[in-house]
């Protein structure tokens, strides 16, 4: 199992080499392990987000692709869907199947076609629009729907150490 998800895994690696998206970058943390990525997400132009650089670590099963990998960020990031400890919550890194909670369609979870790729540009959406109706980050959620301004001001400061860190 785990050498079908290495080679696939090394294939979607070599492709993003030959051919990057814009927005992110991606490479491995350690060259000796194919299920460790580092991605770097650039803010996506005319959001809140917009000038950042946003580290996360991409983790994935031995299984991979029938179960999702894990994103954490490692960067500071403010935002509905990211848990305080910076892992990302949004709908395709949840197992496949139906949800045992009733919030998602099962069409909405994780399935086998998804790459790196259409991981990353899920994540870059999410940063556009977050879904502050089933929060990772209540807080974060209550502000972004009753102080906004309050809100900016923490993605805004998140953007500036972004770019420190550089």
């Amino acid at each position: 199992m785990a050498s079908q998800a290495s080679l696939l895994l090394q294939k979607q690696l070599k492709d993003l080499c030959k051919n990057p998206v814009d927005g992110f970058s991606a490479g491995l943390v350690d060259e000796n392990n194919i299920f460790e990525w580092s991605v770097t997400i650039i803010g996506p132009p005319d959001t809140l987000y917009e000038g950042g650089f946003f580290n996360a670590i991409m983790s994935f099963p031995s299984n991979y692709p029938n179960s999702p990998p894990t994103v954490k960020f490692t960067s500071e990031i403010w935002h509905p869907n990211v848990y305080p400890d910076g892992r990302v919550c949004i709908s395709i890194l949840h197992p496949p199947g139906d949800d045992p909670n009733g919030y998602e369609l099962a069409s909405e979870r994780w399935m086998p076609v998804h790459t790196v790729e259409s991981i990353v540009l899920s994540i870059i959406s999410m940063l556009s629009s977050p879904n502050d109706e089933s929060p990772a980050n209540v807080e974060a959620a209550k502000e972004w729907r009753d102080r906004r301004d309050e809100f900016k001001k923490k993605v805004s400061r998140c953007v500036r150490r972004s770019q420190e860190m550089l």
